[in-house]
């Protein structure tokens, strides 16, 4: 809301134009304010043209831009994250395939769900740490961009940045979800005998 601006209101037959302004503020449905004022004025001068305009619509114009700017973001976001998801459980998976005599043998030596799940996510979740650092970094770094774009929104926001963090957090675990799963399925019989 603006404060309000000091205004001088003149006759109109002073001043003719051929077009005029009725600001009118009412708690009534506008459609239904709009259709009694047009009645009115109707009955008023059957021949006076009357276009009514509500003050959402006059600015709808303006915030146009600002929407579709933010929905475009919000896309790029989506497909950020499910790049991200496809990468990190690329990644997991790789790395568990890769390993699993290793976790089979810790297994067979007694190692705990705990301890095998950080060997076979550890580099899964630097990685994530760090990409989300940098991508943190990047996002502090563009906020004049971010600013003009999204209304009253800053991403130095302590929300904002804990509201990032907590989505790369979830992002992770549903990413590494399989193949962690797979890493605490290792039976160390079947690969030992394999060996």
């Amino acid at each position: 809301t603006e404060a309000p601006q000091p205004a001088m209101f003149l006759p109109i037959l002073q001043h003719p134009a051929s077009s005029g302004w009725l600001v009118v503020r009412s708690s009534r449905n506008p459609e239904q304010l709009g259709t009694a004022i047009r009645s009115t004025l109707h009955q008023m001068d059957a021949g006076l043209p009357v276009v009514i305009e509500t003050r959402l619509d006059e600015i709808g114009g303006a915030l146009f831009p600002p929407q579709i700017a933010s929905i475009a973001l919000g896309v790029l976001g989506g497909m950020g994250a499910i790049l991200a998801i496809t990468g990190i459980f690329g990644l997991a998976a790789y790395s568990i395939s890769k390993r699993l005599r290793e976790l089979g043998l810790r297994v067979a030596l007694g190692a705990q769900r705990k301890q095998i799940l950080k060997a076979a996510l550890g580099p899964a979740f630097r990685l994530l740490a760090f990409g989300s650092a940098a991508g943190l970094m990047l996002g502090m770094l563009a906020s004049r961009v971010l600013s003009d774009i999204v209304y009253q929104a800053t991403p130095r926001d302590p929300a904002v940045l804990a509201g990032v963090v907590l989505a790369m957090v979830m992002l992770g675990l549903v990413a590494t979800w399989i193949p962690a799963r797979r890493a605490l399925s290792v039976d160390p019989m079947i690969l030992l005998r394999e060996e």
